[in-house]
């Protein structure tokens, strides 16, 4: 982001996406919002799509920071956490667990613009491959973490891992379903994960 002003325009624009939905939207709409002058908001995005990209940059640089302190793989020691550790899954569900749960409870408005912009995004080519992008910088990480973890397919329980987590997110706060509680997301992540890592020779029929 490229200056405070430009800040607070996307941080504006995430917290109208949540609440107002995308047609509540509008330049002049985050201009009253966040207390700027108008036009002040077109001089920084002149076309929606810009606004709309202005806002997607921020929320991936908002959530890239929150998740950076549970899931940087340069700072975490993988090699030692995992190694030879029974309480492995336990660490690894403890710590995905804490993303989801921050994600439904003080994050729970930046998710919300997040939906809203995933589905824009299915209707507006430009958008998808930013929101793509964005999306890779979650996904990685996770590739990382199973790698070390003794993943015997560390790309595709990656992508199993993270579509758990996004289910979880979109029935608790889009869907039919209801908060889960940290606990639930515990036992969850848990159990997933130990079907993605346990032995093979342990499985039946090996």
């Amino acid at each position: 982001m490229k200056s405070q002003r430009a800040e607070l325009v996307a941080e504006t624009a995430i917290t109208l996406l949540a609440e107002r939905g995308m047609r509540g939207l509008t330049h002049r709409a985050v201009d009253e919002e966040a207390g700027l002058p108008p036009g002040s908001t077109s001089n920084l995005a002149r076309t929606r799509l810009a606004l709309l990209e202005l806002a997607l940059e921020r929320l991936t640089e908002l959530e890239v920071a929150a998740f950076s302190a549970l899931f940087d793989a340069e700072r975490l020691d993988l090699p030692g956490m995992f190694a030879g550790r029974p309480e492995m899954f336990e660490a690894l569900a403890e710590m995905t667990a804490r993303a989801l749960w921050t994600q439904l409870t003080v994050d729970r408005r930046r998710t919300v613009a997040r939906y809203e912009l995933a589905l824009e995004a299915t209707r507006r080519p430009e958008l998808r491959g930013i929101y793509d992008r964005a999306g890779s910088r979650f996904r990685e990480p996770a590739v990382t973490i199973l790698t070390a973890a003794g993943s015997s397919d560390p790309v595709r329980h990656g992508r199993q891992i993270v579509a758990f987590g996004e289910g979880v997110l979109f029935d608790a706060i889009a869907g039919a379903g209801t908060d889960p509680t940290f606990d639930d997301l515990r036992l969850g992540v848990g159990e997933l994960l130990r079907g993605m890592l346990a032995d093979p020779s342990s499985r039946p029929g090996a």
